[in-house]
């Protein structure tokens, strides 16, 4: 049950181009965000659709993955865990951030998908 503790796992589609970042020390981090859709219908009875957008970041192996085969458009899985961090944006206002430190990607959609 450990293991639970912090757990995400998500289904979206890929919002935009992945940001690969090559680090001095070797390490290798992707950047994207994905987007969730969740549909219910109002008290009129009509379909309505909330969209929520998820900042995902991967390391190593995974961040290859996501270079290599991820796109706009992409629909994904999505398996890591919520951090959240802080930082001083260039006005020196402190901004929190939430994001899921992916630890596994999984490629959804047709092999024809982009």
């Amino acid at each position: 049950m450990s293991t639970l503790k912090n757990h995400v796992q998500l289904i979206g589609n890929v919002g935009q181009e992945p940001t690969i970042t090559n680090l001095e020390n070797g390490k290798k981090v992707a950047r994207f965000s994905i987007a969730t859709n969740e549909f219910y219908k109002n008290k009129n009875g009509e379909k309505e659709q909330n969209t929520e957008w998820h900042t995902v970041v991967a390391w190593g192996k995974t961040a290859e993955i996501v270079e290599n085969y991820v796109v706009k458009g992409k629909e994904v899985g999505v398996s890591g865990k919520l951090k959240s961090r802080s930082y001083e944006d260039k006005d020196g206002v402190k901004r929190y951030v939430t994001e899921i430190e992916a630890n596994e990607i999984l490629l959804l959609g047709s092999k024809n998908d982009n």
